[in-house]
């Protein structure tokens, strides 16, 4: 059985019609869907996982200030952005799946000093592919990643990135 293909198949698209459907599926970051399409797409960047590794390829590809540029686009995790409803769709329908716009006061709380205390070490949001999560496994999540080096937590945050990126485009193609 053959992978669903994306709709509209990417491969048939021109630059400006490609970015507008597939620029948002990195967080405010388009210019990695424009840098894949300068690259040039077939017919294999027409699945998810086609398009998926041709996108990653580029942000694995970008320099480190770049990569850091597009996990500081990311909202924190029930964060005040998601309490004020700003998040972008996809951002918060994924922290809904996990249950995030349900926490406890306390979880609010917890979610909180744990963003403060991430941000404060790392220069960047706390990202987490949350999809098919819960808050209990997150909040685990950021206990362990809080005591990763700097650049650990840069390959760690730029995979996530990717996973979330992969997950966006499975929704899409309806895998």
């Amino acid at each position: 059985m053959s992978a669903p293909l994306l709709n509209p198949r990417p491969s048939t698209l021109g630059r400006d019609a490609f970015v507008s459907h597939y620029g948002e599926v990195y967080e405010h970051s388009p210019w990695i869907a424009e840098s894949a399409w300068d690259a040039g797409l077939d017919t294999e960047q027409d699945t998810a996982e086609g398009l998926a590794t041709a996108l990653a390829a580029v942000l694995d590809a970008a320099p480190a200030e770049r990569q850091l540029a597009v996990i500081r686009a990311h909202p924190d995790l029930a964060g005040k952005a998601a309490e004020r409803g700003e998040l972008t769709a996809d951002s918060s329908r994924e922290q809904a799946g996990a249950g995030l716009d349900q926490c406890r006061p306390e979880e609010y709380a917890r979610f909180h000093r744990y963003n403060a205390s991430y941000q404060q070490r790392f220069g960047f949001p706390f990202v987490m592919a949350v999809t098919g999560s819960d808050r209990q496994r997150i909040l685990a999540a950021f206990e362990r990643r809080l005591e990763h080096t700097p650049e650990q937590e840069r390959r760690t945050a730029i995979g996530e990135v990717n996973r979330i990126a992969r997950l966006r485009l499975e929704a899409r193609a309806g895998s």
